[in-house]
């Protein structure tokens, strides 16, 4: 997070609530282009929380280097010479076997935002997850629009109410020559 600070990318303040969010349990979705930093902040924020938390990763390709002990590691997979797929919704639904405090989903693209709405509907506070969206109001309708992927027969308008009960914060990176 110093680095962030010493770079010019987030002032002293804005690093301190942001550390602050996560200590507090609130659920944070980072968003913004591709190569802006989303990852980079989602491993900066997984620093701050406690190590006797027992947090689950879950990516479709490995990004996140989350550095504490009570790690639960998964990673979604092609169909492959027979073998089964699995997808980022199967380790979501397997997610509330292992009883995690925290869940870190690497990247909402699909139908899985509909799986994760559900698991921040249902009492696991201080998730962070990050999605491609140029601005915040454009990262909501993303996140509804992938809900929408999931195959689930919902309104539109109940989605977007789902996401404002869900979310505690948006965080918009944006990325401009040579800084963020």
């Amino acid at each position: 997070m110093q680095d962030l600070v010493e770079a010019g990318t987030l002032t002293a303040e804005l690093a301190e609530r942001l550390a602050n969010y996560v200590t507090n349990r609130k659920n944070i979705l980072i968003s913004a282009a591709t190569s802006s930093g989303k990852t980079t902040l989602a491993n900066i924020l997984t620093e701050t929380i406690p190590d006797q938390e027992r947090i689950v990763l879950i990516e479709g390709t490995a990004g996140i280097q989350i550095q504490k002990p009570n790690v639960f590691r998964f990673e979604a997979r092609p169909e492959q010479n027979g073998v089964p797929a699995v997808t980022i919704r199967d380790l979501l639904k397997a997610t509330l076997r292992h009883h995690p405090d925290r869940i870190i989903l690497g990247e909402i693209r699909g139908g899985e935002a509909f799986d994760l709405l559900q698991l921040l509907n249902t009492g696991h506070s201080g998730t962070i997850s990050t999605l491609h969206a140029n601005s915040v109001l454009q990262g909501i309708s993303r996140f509804a629009s992938c809900v929408l992927q999931s195959g689930v027969e919902i309104p539109y308008l109940a989605i977007k109410t789902n996401i404002a009960d869900s979310l505690n914060v948006i965080v918009q990176i944006e990325r401009r020559p040579g800084i963020r």
